[in-house]
């Protein structure tokens, strides 16, 4: 399926009226800790989850997204079940950890 762009344009389409789970990394080009993280997001999106979508919003470009969902530091996973935030995570995370969240919500 691969990660979709998030902006404040598409964000209720993508995400807020979705039936399922959407994990949203919040980023930003600058943020190492982020560019460390990029991969366990990718490999998620190129698996075949039928049930779920990845999304990448940058914080640089959506700061009233970032705020609205109370994102003070990057990388951020917010993990959406059917439209409504349910999870956060803070910093790097393995794709294990990442994968148990999501099947917490299941």
């Amino acid at each position: 399926m691969g990660i979709v762009t998030l902006s404040k344009q598409n964000f209720d389409d993508e995400v807020v009226n979705n039936k399922g789970v959407v994990l949203v990394d919040f980023w930003a080009t600058w943020c190492g800790p982020c560019k460390m993280f990029a991969p366990v997001m990718d490999e998620i999106a190129s698996e075949n989850h039928p049930d779920l979508k990845v999304g990448k919003i940058d914080v640089d470009n959506e700061p009233d997204l970032a705020s609205q969902f109370k994102v003070m530091s990057i990388p951020t996973v917010g993990i959406f079940k059917d439209g409504k935030l349910v999870s956060t995570s803070v910093g790097v995370k393995s794709k294990k950890e990442i994968m148990q969240m999501v099947d917490q919500l299941k």
